[in-house]
């Protein structure tokens, strides 16, 4: 048996060395080992997108730990399950009854979120379909026993506020106890039969003509009253001027103008006595 230069054994002929098992065995382990740390790493981490909550499971059960946004290390035997604490909105579009029993069509909103402290008891409790199972019945509910107890004419009118309020506090009163926070309530639409619907709007047109002509009348009165304290002024004036003047003071005054008409150079004048009251006359030549 001989060696060659290159490692080679020569053995009855040309026989290659064979390959160290050991050595390859050592990397096949490291490599091995390595993938398994990479799986457990990633098998015990998690990341919370932001606007959610994890709530954690242990085959199956809840274990009532709940997780904030951001990345957490986590037994890799446990579950995540993800649940969103935004904002949600649930519209509804139902037939209601009034007070009259009149069937009115209305159109509403909630604005509602995940009570982020309530997370695994509502994901234990209801699941995380908990929007379809609990708060859109709720919200149908509290919808007809609100506009059950107002008239028709109100909920089109006046009332839509105070409906919009009720139905919000029922909600909040309902819904807190299940791990819901009701943010607001929006009354969107009120739809009435169209024959009541022409109905109330003569009425109101009537109530806003009756108005407009009680403010016109108003300031019609406000007017005459004003001329009357206006003439009776004018009439205490004159009075009092009346009682001022006497014969003697209108002498005075026409001598007066008698000399200024006498001392103009734009007047040729001929006067000659006035034997009625003393008076000279001031005649213009032609």
């Amino acid at each position: 048996m001989t060696t060659t230069g290159r490692g080679e054994f020569d053995l009855g002929g040309s026989l290659r060395a064979m390959p160290n098992f050991g050595n390859l065995r050592n990397r096949f382990l490291r490599i091995l080992g390595a993938i398994l740390v990479l799986i457990l790493l990633s098998a015990s981490t998690t990341s919370i997108p932001t606007g959610n909550v994890g709530v954690l499971t242990l085959f199956g059960r809840v274990t009532g730990d709940v997780l904030g946004e951001g990345i957490h290390l986590i037994n890799p035997l446990k579950a995540v399950k993800k649940l969103s604490v935004q904002t949600q909105s649930v519209k509804e579009s139902a037939n209601v009854p009034s007070n009259e029993g009149l069937i009115l069509a209305l159109d509403t909103s909630l604005l509602f979120r995940l009570d982020r402290s309530k997370a695994a008891q509502v994901f234990q409790t209801v699941g995380e379909n908990y929007a379809e199972k609990i708060v859109e019945p709720t919200l149908r509910a509290a919808i007809r026993a609100s506009t059950s107890s107002h008239t028709a004419n109100a909920l089109y009118t006046n009332a839509r506020e105070l409906v919009q309020q009720q139905i919000q506090d029922e909600l909040t009163t309902q819904l807190a106890a299940r791990g819901v926070i009701v943010e607001a309530v929006l009354l969107r639409d009120v739809q009435l039969p169209a024959m009541l619907k022409g109905s109330i709007e003569a009425k109101q047109q009537a109530e806003q003509d009756a108005l407009r002509m009680s403010f016109i009348l108003q300031k019609e009165k406000q007017e005459a009253e004003r001329k009357r304290i206006e003439a009776q002024g004018i009439a205490d004036f004159q009075k009092i001027v009346a009682q001022g003047i006497s014969p003697q003071l209108l002498e005075w005054k026409g001598i007066e103008a008698t000399e200024k008409l006498a001392l103009s150079s734009n007047t040729k004048v001929v006067v000659i006595g006035n034997a009625k009251n003393g008076l000279p006359l001031v005649l213009e030549p032609k």
